[in-house]
């Protein structure tokens, strides 16, 4: 039985703010469309999500261009080459970083439409979204376009996308590990002279990066479940030349990419489940304690980001950079959680107590992150929002959907990494 809410938060036009997206990355809004009064009920159902000949032609172009776009930029990771000028020689790894990583993005999206699509909710195709830098897309959304009022159908549709993803990139790690080449694979990569000196003298893998290095060092954080499977194989590379193996960087991204979705927070894809899980107030406690942990892991990345940059200009002072991100935190919260003190100071000082208790004891303040928190936290606040909007109506879901959500929860936790790339030069 439905249990009708109603609190429910109504626009100017009268209209619950209920509007939702999935993706794997970006945001955007839905456009809600009036079906012609000329066709009947059933030719509405079977019509509404029905893409037409250009409409498909739109989306295959984005994701062709994305497949270039990933293709190109992953080169700079898992081109195989003495000679990084030899571009021909790097692209067969390029295309396939590009299947392996897309494959993942596919079946995260699809998984969402087809869920739409059996809950009779008018949805988008997939849009890929490519950019000519970092792995060479933003990722890859769906867009809904009508307001969805049970909580069993946003359930659902949110959870549809993390879980087949999940699968997908388990599935691209344990083939990655099970295939691994011995130390000596690294001799295809230009540079890396000591680290080769070492496998040529020991035979495996140093237990810490170089000494010296040709250029900057990439660091993938380790994650709980990376290591756990990790553990069964040989020859596992260190963290700072995974990146060169294009199974498992694109393995280790999947399962990142779908812990971001799955934080529970807004409308991400795990903001829906815990709404269906806990309802909406005690949502709203969880989003909330969770956007401090995600932006005590931006401090992580920021504060010595802006050391490094301030160390640049002659000013060596790690108080400074502390006390510049403290203000950006404070303007992050007064925006996140609307002005509430009660959430805002107690959050605030456990906050940075952490950022700096990590700096002071493990990472310190001379290795530059890569951002993606940062820019995470702002998108939540100005974006995605921390409260789940209430659905009209909240539905008790069945023991299957509470396992399966109640898991989803823990992937996230195996998954995230609190300073996922980090450089060191």
């Amino acid at each position: 039985m439905h249990r009708f809410r109603p609190n429910i938060r109504i626009d100017r036009r009268g209209e619950a703010d209920t509007e939702n997206i999935r993706g794997s990355a970006l945001l955007s809004y839905p456009e809600i469309s009036t079906p012609s009064s000329e066709q009947t009920p059933g030719d509405e159902e079977e019509a509404k999500n029905r893409p037409g000949a250009v409409t498909i032609l739109k989306h295959l172009a984005l994701f062709l261009v994305t497949f270039a776009t990933v293709t190109f930029t992953s080169i700079l990771y898992v081109g195989q080459s003495a000679n990084a000028d030899q571009f021909t020689d790097m692209l067969p790894e390029g295309l396939l970083f590009a299947v392996i990583f897309l494959l993942f993005l596919a079946t995260h999206e699809f998984g969402h439409y087809f869920t739409a699509l059996w809950h009779n909710v008018r949805v988008s195709l997939p849009y890929f979204i490519p950019i000519p830098a970092g792995i060479g897309t933003l990722g890859a959304v769906i867009r809904i376009r009508e307001k969805i009022d049970e909580s069993r159908k946003l359930f659902d549709i949110g959870i549809a996308g993390p879980i087949a993803g999940f699968a997908v990139s388990t599935a691209t790690l344990l083939y990655g590990f099970a295939t691994l080449p011995g130390p000596e694979f690294i001799f295809n990569f230009e540079g890396h002279s000591e680290m080769i000196q070492y496998i040529r003298d020991h035979g495996a893998f140093p237990a810490n990066p170089p000494s010296e290095s040709e250029g900057m060092q990439i660091i993938i954080g380790n994650t709980l479940l990376y290591d756990f499977m990790a553990s069964f194989f040989d020859n596992v590379p260190p963290m700072w030349e995974m990146y060169h193996y294009p199974f498992l960087f694109a393995g280790w991204l999947g399962l990142f990419f779908t812990a971001l979705n799955l934080m529970p927070v807004g409308q991400l894809d795990g903001g829906h489940i815990v709404y269906g899980l806990l309802g909406f107030r005690k949502h709203r406690i969880v989003a909330r304690v969770c956007f401090g942990f995600i932006t005590t892991f931006a401090g992580i990345e920021m504060i010595p980001f802006l050391h490094l940059s301030l160390s640049d200009w002659g000013i060596e002072q790690p108080l400074l950079a502390t006390v510049l991100w403290a203000l950006v935190l404070l303007m992050l919260y007064r925006k996140g959680f609307h002005g509430d003190g009660e959430w805002i100071w107690p959050v605030f000082g456990l906050s940075m107590a952490a950022t700096l208790l990590w700096l002071s004891t493990g990472g310190g303040f001379e290795q530059s992150g890569s951002m993606i928190m940062v820019f995470w936290s702002f998108i939540l606040v100005w974006l995605v929002g921390l409260d789940h909007p209430p659905a009209h109506y909240e539905e008790p879901l069945s023991p299957g959907r509470r396992l399966l959500g109640w898991s989803s929860m823990a992937i996230f936790v195996l998954c995230i990494s609190p300073n996922p790339i980090r450089f060191l030069n």
